[in-house]
């Protein structure tokens, strides 16, 4: 084993691997300076990319993407105060009030400096976990790798905080768009609607691009600014910060080593470690007064183990096929894309590749904190740039990233469908990392159940890994309902125990009675059209529909009891954004991709964003000599339209 170690450190080294890797990290620098885009839409950027790559030189590539997020996220919490992403809200809490005192070089550098020693922990700790979870991965058999399955999913209860069946429906939705397409036990095609495109399902790129990228998009293009309103100066204090890690070194393994084991269990998504770290260092310092006013430690504590979180759910992502984050979903399908099937194959026929991971993990931590420090001030000054003059070129390559999917047209309708329903999540405040997880798992779930039913019969369900992962999602499902009750029982007089806090009253909005009403309606439709299925093939879909059906009923049923405050959900010039995309669409089907994508970038900028005519020009022909070369390189055909074959050939 020590062998493929070695072996698979030299294979790092290659140029093409450190070239690539190289390229992931950049991506993931610009993908973290852009508040609200995160993991899941950068990953989906790269996906298209991956087909006909070496797999080893394409994991790199994603590894780079994968570690230096959470690093390059640090950029918009500190100058900004905004959170780059849900895995650095605490960062800004500490990090933008040093930046507010003219420290805000200290906060980065402590920042990237943490950042890489958490990501290497983490990287220490899946090789452990690798060495350990061999022969346990090696013993499970389908009806454990179901159970487990069903694990991630439970898991949508972490995710979804207070707002539980709301995150169960949404999950419920994930799982049914998950099983359009070819059943894969009896071969039956469901949900399809006799449209061509849905035989095959709709790709996770679509999925990951529609729910994430295009909302966060939207909603800054509504608020019509720079990325940074008025972006903090760095100020002086780079060497300062390095020293505050070395004189917190304890704080920094202690909060890499809760990231680590927390990234591990599937569904603690980033911001629950980040808060959970953050709380850990205000009860664990002598004096808390300077919290939330400026404490490097508010910044070093959260940042440790973003990274360190990020290598932690690669453990159940790489072992067991489960993804333990939204970014570690997406990075699933992308290992389906190069042929590698989770589980027992990674770590037994591909072992030289998941130690290239683990090693691409850790270099790509080094190499995204030199690149963060050595860029941190001219990406400082890339925050102060409005962000209409970066949407036109940041929704061109959405788009093109879309259409490498199944190079269909369907592919850029789907988008904007899947787009339209990542809006109304985001504004209701639906879980969306939950519709995403539903729908990885979806496959995954019913190939694993059709396996263990057909090899092991009713037997399946009565081994002991299986009951105690049952135990597992009783557990998970059911803490965040006992947790009050805990509270209660641990009081031991209740006359001198403090009062409880009123709970808040349920929010609800136009946009949830709207969600409400279409997801039972759907339920209900697709019970009646699913009705020709054998029972294997209707199964999984006929569980989802179940799940978002009922999910809706008892929240509806919450809401009528406690009767909820009604939320105003602003939605008008969010409807504006998506009507023009779809109109841009259409011009694309009609006139074709490059030369639409270059007039609607030239309209754009020189309309919207209202830039000098000799730049607008020179923006839109990099995007038309963007878009030919992929196309040569690719070998891509795109939508031609009437004008494409006329100008571009």
């Amino acid at each position: 084993m020590f062998d493929i170690l070695l072996s698979s450190l030299g294979q790092l080294f290659t140029l093409h691997h450190l070239l690539y890797m190289v390229l992931g990290v950049l991506v993931g620098l610009v993908v973290g300076i852009i508040p609200g885009l995160g993991g899941i839409a950068g990953m989906a950027l790269l996906l298209p990319f991956l087909y006909g790559m070496e797999p080893s030189v394409a994991l790199g590539m994603l590894m780079g993407l994968v570690a230096v997020i959470p690093t390059g996220d640090t950029f918009a919490s500190v100058l900004l105060g905004i959170p780059g992403s849900s895995a650095s809200q605490a960062t800004v809490i500490d990090g933008f009030s040093l930046a507010k005192r003219g420290q805000a070089a200290r906060a980065l550098s402590s920042a990237f400096l943490a950042s890489m020693i958490g990501g290497l922990i983490g990287a220490a700790v899946l090789t452990g976990f690798i060495l350990i979870a061999r022969p346990v991965v090696l013993s499970f058999s389908s009806s454990e790798l179901f159970m487990l399955t069903l694990l991630g999913l439970s898991m949508v209860a972490v995710l979804s905080g207070r707002d539980l069946l709301k995150g169960l429906a949404a999950c419920g939705l994930g799982l049914l768009v998950g099983t359009i397409g070819m059943a894969p036990a009896t071969g039956e095609f469901r949900l399809n609607f006799d449209i061509d495109y849905l035989y095959d399902g709709i790709p996770l790129v679509v999925i990951g691009l529609g729910i994430f990228a295009l909302p966060e998009i939207i909603d800054l293009l509504v608020k019509r600014g720079a990325i940074a309103g008025e972006p903090a100066r760095l100020g002086k204090g780079w060497r300062q910060g390095i020293k505050d890690v070395g004189q917190h070194r304890g704080l920094v393994a202690r909060c890499a080593g809760i990231g680590s084991l927390l990234g591990t269990i599937p569904g603690l998504a980033g911001s629950v470690v980040d808060w959970m770290t953050y709380g850990h260092a205000v009860q664990s310092a002598k004096d808390k007064s300077q919290f939330g006013q400026g404490d490097i430690r508010g910044v070093i504590a959260p940042e440790s183990a973003n990274n360190a979180c990020a290598c932690g759910a690669m453990v159940p992502t790489l072992l067991f096929g489960v993804p333990g984050s939204g970014t570690a979903a997406v990075f699933l399908g992308g290992l389906l894309l190069l042929g590698l099937q989770p589980g027992v194959s990674m770590i037994e026929t591909n072992l030289d590749l998941t130690y290239t991971i683990i090693w691409s993990l850790a270099l790509a931590n080094i190499l995204g904190a030199a690149l963060c420090l050595g860029l941190a001030r001219p990406v400082a000054s890339l925050t102060r740039v409005p962000f209409v003059i970066l949407a036109p070129l940041i929704t061109v390559l959405i788009m093109f990233a879309a259409f490498q999917a199944t190079r269909s047209p369907g592919d850029l309708l789907a988008l904007g469908a899947v787009g339209l329903l990542g809006v109304l999540f985001k504004q209701a405040g639906w879980s969306r990392p939950a519709f995403l997880i539903g729908f990885v798992l979806a496959p995954g779930a019913e190939a694993y159940f059709y396996q263990a039913v057909q090899f092991q019969g009713s037997d399946a369900f009565l081994r002991p890994g299986v009951l105690i992962i049952g135990a597992l999602i009783l557990a998970a499902l059911l803490m965040p309902m006992l947790r009050p009750l805990w509270r209660k029982l641990r009081s031991v007089d209740p006359e001198e125990a403090a009062p409880e806090s009123p709970k808040p009253p349920v929010p609800m909005g136009a946009i949830d009675l709207v969600l409400f009403v279409a997801l039972v309606g759907t339920a209900i439709f697709g019970w009646f059209n699913l009705a020709d299925l054998s029972l294997l093939g209707g199964l999984m879909p006929r569980l989802a529909l179940a799940i978002m059906g009922i999910a809706c009923l008892l929240e509806i049923l919450r809401s009528l009891i406690h009767r909820p405050t009604w939320q105003r959900h602003p939605l008008g010039q969010q409807v504006v954004w998506l009507v023009g995309f779809f109109v841009l669409v259409g011009t694309i089907l009609t006139l074709g991709f490059i030369t639409t994508a270059t007039l609607f970038c030239l309209a754009f900028l020189m309309i919207i964003a209202r830039l000098k005519p000799w730049v607008t020009i020179g923006m839109s022909a990099g995007v038309a000599v963007f878009l030919v070369s992929m196309a040569k390189v690719l070998t891509l055909t795109y939508p031609s339209g009437l004008l494409d074959p006329w100008l571009f050939g």
